[in-house]
């Protein structure tokens, strides 16, 4: 199993992201679950990707080339994918997932998340989808995604896609027992 993950290319105002991060990673490694993630080694992006290396895991950094040249890549990963665009990118990550989560950071990890999750919510994929919730950063969202449902502008069944959860094991618990709604695919 493969799991991408979207998060901050920063650290975060607080070493508590930095550290849900790296428990992420330690459970990733344990469950044999190979990190699929930006390919970058600063920020949580490489605090998550650093404990799976070193618990043993496997991580499959897939990154744009101008990111790339920008020296940012983590050095040690177990395989780098250089894509030569964004949307390259995107469709790579999906491609190659099993499940994707976001963790804190800012608009691009949002953007990366509702891409692939607009994704499911259309039946172009029955993969699970979540959000770690480290610190409650992303309290706001799931308010804002009830508030969604409330006004009718997501359904039910599609608000429940978004798994949520502060703790990483419970939510890669979450993932293993994921039943997608039933959802006609567009084509």
């Amino acid at each position: 199993m493969k799991i991408a993950v979207f998060c901050g290319s920063s650290n975060g105002a607080s070493d508590v992201y930095k550290e849900g991060a790296r428990q992420l990673g330690k459970e990733l490694a344990r469950r044999g679950i190979t990190l699929v993630y930006g390919g970058a080694s600063v920020g949580i992006m490489g605090a998550v990707a650093d404990s799976v290396l070193e618990a043993g895991g496997e991580v499959i950094g897939v990154m744009p080339r101008f990111l790339e040249e920008r020296e940012i890549s983590h050095p040690h990963l177990t395989k780098l994918i250089i894509v030569e665009t964004m949307h390259k990118w995107k469709a790579k990550m999906a491609e190659l997932a099993d499940g994707f989560l976001a963790l804190p950071g800012g608009p691009g990890t949002l953007e990366e998340f509702f891409e692939i999750f607009t994704w499911a919510q259309i039946g172009l994929h029955q993969k699970p989808c979540g959000l770690l919730n480290i610190n409650h950063y992303f309290d706001p969202l799931v308010t804002l995604l009830h508030h969604m449902s409330n006004e009718q502008f997501l359904h039910e069944k599609y608000r429940s896609m978004a798994l949520v959860h502060t703790d990483p094991i419970v939510l890669l618990d979450q993932f293993s027992t994921y039943e997608p709604p039933t959802v006609k695919a567009y084509s």
